[in-house]
Parts: C-alpha cells; sequence; structure tokens
C-alpha cells in the first residue's frame, strides 16, 4: 500500500476535549501516480475503521480548493468558502489543492490520526 498522507498540521487549539487543525489535501503530486493518489484521496488510509470511513464528526471551514466526501449517504461537494459538519462515516478526496479549519472531539480524532499514522491497526 503506499504511504498516505499525514492529514495533521500542527494544532491550533486544544480546549475542553475539542481539538482544532488546520489541514492541507493535496489534489495531485508530480513525482508518481500512486503519491498523487494517496495526497487525493484519503479513503485507503481509512481502510480498518468503522465502515472504512472516519468514525470522528467535524466543523469547520473550506479556506481553498474542492473536497468531495464520501458517506454512506453519497458523495457530497464543498468548495471554498463554505462552513461545514462532516458526520461520522466519511472519507475525503481533494478534487483541487485545499486547505480547511476543523475542530473535532480530541479523543475521537486522536483514535483516528493514530490508525491513520499506523498506531492504531
Amino acid at each position: 500500500m503506499p504511504a498516505t498522507p499525514d492529514p495533521c498540521r500542527p494544532i491550533l487549539a486544544h480546549r475542553s476535549g475539542l481539538r482544532s487543525t488546520a489541514t492541507k489535501l493535496q489534489a495531485s503530486r508530480p513525482d508518481s501516480a500512486a503519491a498523487a493518489a494517496a495526497a487525493a484521496e484519503l479513503g485507503p488510509a481509512l481502510v480498518g475503521l468503522p465502515d472504512d470511513l472516519c468514525p470522528c464528526p467535524h466543523w469547520g471551514y473550506l479556506l481553498s480548493g474542492r473536497l468531495l466526501m464520501r458517506t454512506a449517504d453519497g458523495d457530497r461537494e464543498y468548495r471554498a468558502g463554505q462552513a461545514f459538519y462532516w458526520a461520522p462515516g466519511h472519507a475525503p478526496r481533494a478534487l483541487e489543492d485545499s486547505e480547511y479549519v476543523d475542530f473535532s472531539p480530541t479523543a475521537d480524532f486522536a483514535k483516528v490520526v493514530a490508525h491513520i499514522q499506523g498506531g492504531g491497526r
């Protein structure tokens, strides 16, 4: 399996069980097709979590780019300038290089990050 991107940038805030992160997903990378696919699609990194989707809710704002959020209820596109709520059960795919800020329950988010980084498998 190709290496997956680290979905987390530096933590901006961590208070009262809520964590905020700034995240950047790249739609493509020039070095290889496998790296481009891994950068654009977070779904493969979520395999092994419930329904192979992120079980953590997120509230946030898309700063730039476009994302496709895959859920059991269907896909939805988000564009720069939109606020969002992503319920548990989602997997993002960057349609363009994208940056967003989101707020998530600390304990839930930590489990997802540990899984993606290989410590939760």
